[in-house]
């Protein structure tokens, strides 16, 4: 009697160990694995890294990701959503990467949140991440003093472009002087000069006190647009430079245009400081959300006008038209 006891355990033991070894072979034909990971646990401010979610899920399931706007969470911005790639894994499971370029623009401990990745009715989570976003400088609020903006990359100078556009410009100049001479041997008759009555055409630091005036008089950052002004003011200042100088400032960014300005440094030392606590001003303002005191915005006025008044070349009218 003992021995058929035994025999009865053990079949009940072995029957039991077959239904779970099926109940989990079941689970695990159904079940969809997710792993978040994050390629940097710490950046500076404005810098990006690679949020992505891999999936391991079987042969032509349906799975649901979740939805992001604009941010994964918080101050955590998406810059671009990458299109998901698949692997396959084995026979039967493959993985899916949904990647995205995140930055931030706020000195933070971002906490990133387990999300829900939906199946057949069933839901799974992907593990929680956490990155510390870092303020590269420090900002003395106290004394309003700046500190130096990071400087931006210079990739290597491209010597093969340089020399080719070089022979482009030297054919172009062979070809002007070859039609210059042949024109001049072509004409027959010198056309009558026609007095062309000169235009009263305003000048670049004309321009700029006009447009400086109108800005003042919108009182922008009084009434809150504090991008908006910063944002105008240093437009007025870039066609300022471009007109005047002949530097392309519109496509540059501030550090391009002090560094193609840096002759002033010399003889014109208060406009370059000038110049460049209002880029830089301006450059917080927009990139890093810094909100200046009514001073700050005040000095960058000023600074405007002092830039402006200190590199303007007054026009030197003949004698003849003086005395008119």
């Amino acid at each position: 009697m003992k021995t058929n006891f035994i025999r009865i355990r053990a079949i009940i033991l072995i029957t039991a160990l077959f239904v779970a070894f099926g109940f989990a072979e079941e689970l695990s034909a159904q079940g969809v694995s997710v792993k978040a990971k994050i390629d940097s646990t710490q950046m500076w401010i404005g810098n990006q890294t690679a949020l992505t979610f891999e999936v391991i899920q079987k042969q032509n399931q349906k799975v649901q990701f979740p939805v992001f706007s604009d941010t994964i969470v918080g101050n955590l911005e998406i810059v671009e959503q990458e299109k998901r790639d698949t692997l396959e894994v084995s026979d039967d499971d493959i993985q899916v990467n949904a990647k995205y370029t995140v930055t931030s623009f706020e000195d933070s401990l971002v906490y990133i949140p387990e999300y829900p990745f939906v199946f057949n009715g069933d839901t799974t989570w992907s593990n929680s991440l956490s990155i510390r976003v870092i303020q590269p400088f420090v900002i003395d609020t106290a004394s309003n003093q700046l500190a130096d903006i990071k400087p931006v990359y210079k990739p290597p100078f491209n010597w093969k472009r340089f020399f080719l556009r070089g022979l482009l410009v030297m054919l172009l100049i062979a070809l002007a002087i070859v039609l210059y001479f042949l024109i001049k041997k072509l004409m027959v008759k010198k056309p009558a000069e026609v007095e062309v009555k000169p235009k009263n055409v305003i000048t670049p630091h004309e321009e700029a006190f006009k447009r400086l005036d109108r800005l003042k008089e919108k009182k922008l950052w009084q009434s809150g647009q504090i991008k908006e002004y910063h944002t105008e003011l240093t437009d007025i200042i870039r066609i300022y430079i471009e007109k005047m100088f002949n530097i392309g400032s519109m496509e540059m960014t501030s550090d391009e245009i002090l560094n193609h300005v840096k002759f002033m440094k010399t003889d014109k030392s208060a406009a370059f400081n000038a110049l460049r606590q209002m880029l830089t001003l301006a450059d917080l303002v927009k990139f890093a959300k810094w909100n200046p005191s009514p001073s700050d915005h005040e000095l960058s006025m000023m600074n405007a006008y002092l830039f402006v008044n200190q590199t303007k070349i007054e026009e030197v009218k003949p004698l003849d038209k003086m005395e008119k």
